[in-house]
């Protein structure tokens, strides 16, 4: 089974030839048959030069450019029509995911037949590392808040690092969110439509280079209005967008 692994990338000139270069580390000596697609989301920093010189060195590279509208979830987005694998991981361009844990989550879904693998970075034998206290504060507010309303079990649905099916991505179809409300909008239709899912612990690290995108103020309203989205098709669609079982 290809697995296609797609990042979203803007400004990350600093860091997206490390992410990459261990990516294919990584993957290479785990044997996995993969790919990875960087969505270049109209950068001005110059870091299309640097995917240039790398698609010459790595014959598993690929990258696009979403030319506009941008934003996290547009790039994301983007990159879900134009992958080739028959399962997708959506990973941060900053190394802030770890590559081990995506050898981890495939094999998982393989092994185990899974629609989708769910990552945790709160459970026994996750780890945060340099996470902003205020920041942690709040997404713990934000995952409890979701974890009532839909009334799920699982505690870190704002957690991007997940691994999916070809068909299931084609079975959440069509996307809303234009930003980082896709984190939330992707894992929380595939529970809603019966598609199947495990978790996983796995490890998050803040940067070294850059600034995270995430604005946290602006972002408050839109995942609202997505967990409110899902809600209202959870308890009114009757059902109508559930996974067609084979």
């Amino acid at each position: 089974m290809k697995l296609s692994i797609v990042i979203p990338a803007y400004n990350e000139k600093e860091s997206i030839a490390a992410t990459l270069r261990e990516l294919e580390r990584v993957l290479v000596e785990a044997g996995i048959d993969y790919e990875t697609l960087v969505v270049n989301d109209s950068s001005s920093d110059g870091m299309e030069s640097v995917l240039q010189d790398l698609v010459q060195s790595m014959p598993r590279f690929k990258y696009v450019t979403n030319a506009g509208p941008n934003g996290f979830g547009y790039a994301v987005r983007y990159g879900l029509e134009r992958y080739d694998g028959d399962c997708v991981a959506i990973m941060m361009a900053d190394l802030s995911d770890s590559p081990d844990d995506l050898v981890r989550f495939y094999r998982t879904m393989v092994d185990g037949n899974f629609d989708c693998v769910f990552g945790n970075r709160w459970i026994k034998g996750g780890e945060v590392i340099d996470y902003p206290l205020a920041k942690k504060m709040i997404n713990r507010l934000a995952n409890l808040i979701i974890r009532v309303v839909m009334n799920i079990k699982y505690t870190d649905t704002t957690n991007a690092f997940k691994l999916y099916r070809r068909q299931t991505i084609d079975g959440l179809k069509p996307f809303l969110s234009p930003h980082f409300n896709l984190t939330i909008e992707l894992p929380l239709k595939a529970i809603i439509r019966g598609y199947s899912y495990t978790v996983l612990p796995n490890t998050w690290k803040n940067r070294k280079f850059g600034v995270s995108k995430l604005k946290i103020r602006e972002m408050g309203s839109r995942y609202f209005f997505i967990l409110l989205y899902c809600f209202i098709e959870k308890f009114f669609s009757r059902g109508d967008f559930r996974k067609q079982w084979k």
